[in-house]
């Protein structure tokens, strides 16, 4: 029994490195709200989240998008009509050389109507530009905290396949000596197996993880290397939520509204015909008398056939629509932050209270399972079962860190302050 006593002595050396590895903070961000640390976690993501929005296929199609937008707005404060230059020329009993300048007359106001509605497309274009930025920015920090999630439990499980490994090779030893039974030898053995296949998963896990995360943009240094966590994330009381007006969502769908207003007034000034306006100028030579020639005329298109009627009904259902879609998303901009806010109270309270309780002091435990084990008061298969359930233990605690860590980024784009976190502009106090 001396060895049997002396055998966890090698095992509680092995979790004295590991344990560092689990009761230190996640290895994925700095808490902005870590003041031991002095790290600002926010700071650290801008030149990779800057890195990720230039290199992004989907922030690049919004971009082309927002550049068209502004282009069509451009084009929509120009005049609708160009002038036309008619020339005339016939030789006959009479010779006519005549130059006719036409141009047709914006009367009803299509011009101004036309830039109204480009111009609340613009800022469609704008909004939805800024929540593609916010929605790659998030999803690629999610990403980040869940390989570094995967990180930790690799790292975590190499360390007890090497734990394992070491009771394994002190149960042949014991049992070449004879002081255990083959029993004891093999349930040494099967928690190697068990480690061992526990490991490969969490192996094939993080291969997973680390592919979504580069399919998210180019795979730039900055991008494929990102800052690490560390500790928890801030209060939510930390950071002021934009009202639900001002929320990139919101904005989209009032612009969109304003659009639709704006194809309203277009379709009813549609119905009011421009006039052509002439200037006809020349000469006539009819044998030896030659005459010169001015005139003026005016012409208008008869709304007889297509009265434009259906046109405006169409545009009025239309906004009808926008409108409604404007309640439905304030409705749902509001629930999606309140839902956000109460998870990541709710995770951010567990893992602060986990992080105090007992559950985290797991060199404290293993140091009293040695005890125990060596005054002979639990058997080896008890410290075994308490030991895995101490390390399944450290990875829930990864689990619920990152959790609330995607949590946070969830609540960031909710409250319309993802991108004002990165900059460092979301520490704000309420008026």
């Amino acid at each position: 029994m001396a060895f049997l006593r002396r055998a966890p002595t090698g095992a509680v050396c092995l979790l004295c490195v590991l344990l560092p590895v689990v009761t230190s903070a996640p290895a994925c961000f700095a808490s902005t709200s870590s003041a031991a640390s002095g790290i600002d976690t926010a700071a650290a993501w801008r030149e990779p989240v800057r890195a990720l929005w230039m290199t992004s296929p989907d922030v690049q199609a919004a971009r082309a998008d927002l550049e068209a937008a502004r282009a069509r707005a451009r084009a929509a404060d120009q005049p609708l009509y160009n002038p036309v230059l008619a020339i005339d020329a016939e030789n006959a009993d009479v010779n006519r050389r005549t130059a006719q300048l036409s141009l047709t007359l914006d009367v009803s106001g299509k011009r101004r109507a036309r830039t109204s509605r480009d111009l609340a497309e613009l800022h469609v274009a704008q909004a939805a530009y800024d929540m593609q930025r916010q929605s790659v920015a998030q999803r690629w920090l999610k990403a980040c905290s869940a390989v570094s999630l995967a990180t930790r439990q690799r790292e975590l499980g190499q360390q007890r396949v090497a734990l394992m490994q070491r009771f394994d090779d002190l149960a042949a030893e014991r049992l070449r000596l004879g002081d255990i039974s083959s029993p004891e030898r093999d349930l040494a053995g099967l928690a190697l197996g068990e480690a061992q296949v526990h490991q490969a998963t969490l192996a094939g896990n993080e291969a997973a993880n680390r592919a979504a995360l580069l399919a998210l943009a180019v795979n730039t240094q900055a991008i494929a290397s990102p800052p690490w966590l560390r500790g928890l994330p801030p209060s939510e009381a930390d950071v002021v939520a934009h009202a639900v007006e001002d929320l990139p969502q919101t904005v989209q769908a009032q612009s969109r509204a304003a659009s639709a207003e704006a194809a309203i007034q277009i379709a009813q000034r549609n119905q009011i015909p421009d006039p052509t306006v002439s200037l006809t100028g020349g000469r006539v030579r009819a044998g030896p008398v030659t005459d010169h020639v001015i005139g003026v005329s005016v012409s208008i298109p008869l709304p007889v056939l297509n009265n434009g009627r259906a046109e405006v009904d169409a545009a009025r259902a239309d906004a009808d629509a926008a409108i409604a879609s404007l309640q439905a998303e304030r409705l749902r901009a509001r629930a999606t932050l309140q839902e956000a806010q109460a998870r990541y109270e709710a995770l951010r309270h567990a893992a602060a209270s986990f992080q105090r309780s007992r559950a985290a002091a797991f060199q404290q435990r293993t140091v009293l399972l040695e005890k125990l084990w060596r005054a002979g008061e639990i058997s080896t298969s008890d410290y075994l079962v308490q030991l895995k359930q101490s390390l399944d233990t450290a990875l829930s605690g990864f689990e619920l860190e990152n959790q609330t860590w995607q949590a946070w980024f969830d609540y960031l784009t909710a409250a319309g302050r993802l991108n004002d976190w990165i900059d460092g502009r979301a520490q704000e106090t309420a008026p």
